[in-house]
């Protein structure tokens, strides 16, 4: 199904690609179709998103919301404190 474009807003904006591909993934996760706006040259100038608006992350107005809560850093209650270890499975030595 394709997306309607006339009805899609901006939920997000990253400063990298690798973080607006994250995003793509947990909102896809949620089952939120979304689509990375960037303005790049075709892919061959990165920079000129890093230096405009970013990436942005677009999604239908009626999933604004929803995608919003999940791209919404957690809140301080939730999060792992730094002087925690990591946990074992993410250990790599």
């Amino acid at each position: 199904m394709a997306m309607d474009h006339s009805r899609l807003v901006v939920a997000q904006s990253y400063s990298t690609r690798p973080d607006a591909e994250l995003a793509i993934g947990a909102l896809g996760a949620a089952g939120i179709k979304a689509v990375i706006q960037a303005d790049t040259a075709g892919g061959m100038r990165e920079h000129l998103a890093w230096s405009g608006a970013g990436f942005k992350i677009l999604v239908l107005e009626e999933d604004a919301a929803a995608a919003r809560d999940v791209l919404a850093p957690l809140p301080e209650s939730e999060q792992i404190p730094a002087d925690d270890p990591p946990p074992t499975w993410r250990r790599f030595t």
